[in-house]
């Protein structure tokens, strides 16, 4: 390659940056019209892929192209099949692709605007699609709830990915859209409650109930999760430092401490999930979260003797889990890939409540929906990779984000459009 030198002028270092501006847009453009799927979804012969499988032939515009990709490629032809079967618009290719092929992952990428994967557990399988996205611009959507492995994410390619203009969405499930995305809701109904806009602190608590089951999948994250506690207190001061540095705008999480609250659903035990984890990254990097927030994450329980029988059930479980013989026989319990039956799910439901204050106003909202474990899931997860792969505006941001950090209100536009209620009460 030939450099050619000459001497610089404001103007001429103000004009090469305009024209650098101008060139990466124009490859993001070429890029994204050059990709030959506008979605794929990776992981589409588990449980919850099949559903999100489902949810997407069902609710894809006509004409989309679109993908289903996994290391079988029979089992990718029933799936098609059944789509085929139950009449969807627009059938989707096939990818083979394989997480211990790292050249099939980067294949995969590369043909697609958007990568959808349900092949958990990440700390374990996610990394290496991760990595194949944030190299090749692409965005991409999981449904973990696996604190280790979002953290070490965030640390390991939040750069890249802003360099591609990819957006790296985690937890894009019941963990944690419900959370993330009812907590911008909920500082939209303060502001207007405020006049428009908030000046001081914010205090907000959630608070969750539901009546489902959990699905293989989390039951392998979480038993994984619980017996590496030192990975995870590792990736977590990482990650915290990095956004420290990316967005030093003050938000952070409220003490967690039993207590008892009518207003809230009675007595409330601390909820120790990646949740406010993703509602505090939004709030450090979104604007109307007022200029220092602060979040509880809470389950609701009727009775003091039920709260404190879940929060021993959760510590045994925690202990069990260091032990590697019993969280073997843990995570043999439930596989991957195991779900209820349709009229199981049907009766599940999920409702999550918050409680925001600033400024002497307080505002109650609502964020609800059906089974929270497989159909809201699969539905919320198939949402926001359409607004990524579908809406013009989208996504807000690169690097590594949350989903309201890459999407922000028109999330929940498309959540309520699909059923699921968000309302001030």
């Amino acid at each position: 390659m030939h450099v050619i030198q000459a001497p610089l002028s404001m103007d001429s270092v103000a004009g090469g940056w305009v024209d650098c501006v101008f060139l990466i847009a124009l490859k993001g453009i070429s890029m994204a019209q050059s990709r030959k799927y506008s979605l794929t979804l990776f992981g589409a012969t588990g449980f919850t892929g099949g559903l999100c499988a489902d949810y997407l032939g069902q609710h894809l515009p006509k004409g989309t192209s679109w993908a289903l990709a996994g290391r079988n490629p029979a089992k990718l032809e029933a799936v098609r099949a059944r789509l085929q079967a139950a009449g969807v618009a627009s059938l989707p290719g096939l990818i083979e692709a394989d997480v211990d092929d790292q050249a099939s992952l980067n294949a995969m990428a590369e043909q697609s605007k958007v990568v959808i994967t349900t092949v958990g557990p990440y700390v374990f399988y996610g990394e290496g699609v991760v990595r194949a996205c944030a190299d090749h611009g692409t965005h991409y959507c999981d449904l973990t709830g696996e604190p280790e492995f979002v953290c070490n994410t965030l640390t390991r390619y939040h750069d890249s990915a802003k360099k591609t203009g990819a957006a790296i969405v985690s937890c894009c499930g019941f963990d944690s859209i419900p959370h993330d995305a009812g907590a911008l809701f909920t500082v939209r109904a303060l502001a207007k409650k405020l006049g428009g806009q908030i000046n001081g602190q914010v205090t907000m608590e959630g608070v969750v109930t539901a009546s489902g089951t959990f699905s293989g999948g989390t039951w392998q994250s979480a038993v994984t999760a619980f017996g590496r506690p030192t990975e995870n207190r590792y990736a977590m001061k990482h990650a915290q430092m990095a956004l420290n540095h990316q967005y030093p705008k003050s938000a952070r999480i409220l003490p967690m401490r039993p207590k008892k609250d009518a207003e809230l659903g009675g007595w409330l035990a601390p909820m120790p999930t990646i949740d406010p984890f993703m509602v505090v990254r939004s709030a450090r990097a979104v604007d109307g979260y007022g200029p220092d927030f602060r979040y509880g994450h809470f389950i609701a329980a009727k009775s003091l003797p039920m709260m404190l029988g879940g929060m021993v059930g959760i510590g045994g479980l925690v202990l069990a889990a260091q032990i590697k013989p019993i969280r073997n026989k843990l995570l043999e319990y439930r596989q991957s890939g195991d779900g209820p039956p349709k009229e199981k799910r049907d009766r599940s439901w999920f409702k999550v409540l918050f409680r925001a204050k600033s400024g002497g106003e307080q505002v109650m909202c609502e964020v609800a929906g059906g089974d929270p474990g497989y159909d809201e899931t699969a539905k919320m997860l198939a949402e926001t990779a359409m607004c990524l792969a579908l809406d013009s505006s989208q996504p807000k941001r690169a690097g590594v984000l949350t989903p309201v950090m890459a999407c922000e209100d028109r999330l929940i536009e498309r959540l309520q459009a699909a059923g699921m209620t968000f309302r001030e009460i």
